[in-house]
């Protein structure tokens, strides 16, 4: 078994993330991960790092859709629902997969969610019916998992990748 550095689960030999918190099981220069701790008497709070490249507060996060140049600028929100519009039932996201032939690749109405802190940027699956894919792994519905930069989301069966500059 291996144990994620992380948050202490036990995982499977062979795992490159963990399977409760989709944390990189390995050390790579892609993928490393260290935490710092805050010290002095105040609550210790993790603060994810990945490579050279950090989340910020203010940094500008694309989605990027794999069967095209269409790029799409993530507002700086600390809550953006991706999906699909539908007018009828009054479902508006803040991102629309619908121009990217979402109904025919199974996005659901209100398929995902990004959650934005000011150390990370998580993504969270909100009960979509095909499922929503971080670097080939389904996410458990309603638990949030840590986003890196050039990571693979899948929603449903519509691929992107995330940057953040």
């Amino acid at each position: 078994m291996i144990i994620c550095s992380f948050c202490s689960s036990h995982n499977r030999e062979g795992e490159l993330f963990c399977q409760e918190c989709g944390n990189p099981l390995q050390d790579s220069p892609s993928v490393a991960t260290r935490t710092l701790v805050q010290t002095g008497g105040v609550s210790t709070t993790p603060k994810p790092f990945w490579g050279t490249t950090r989340f910020r507060a203010d940094a500008t996060v694309m989605l990027r859709i794999a069967t095209g140049t269409s790029q799409l600028i993530i507002e700086n929100k600390d809550r953006i629902v991706v999906g699909r519009l539908d007018r009828q039932t009054g479902v508006f996201p803040d991102i629309d997969l619908g121009p990217f032939n979402a109904v025919e690749k199974g996005v659901s109405r209100v398929h995902a969610c990004f959650l934005r802190t000011e150390d990370a940027l998580n993504l969270v699956d909100m009960n979509s019916v095909n499922g929503t894919y971080l670097n080939g792994q389904r996410l458990i519905p309603q638990q949030p998992r840590v986003v890196q930069d050039g990571d693979e989301i899948r929603f449903g069966k519509l691929v992107a990748r995330i940057y953040f500059k």
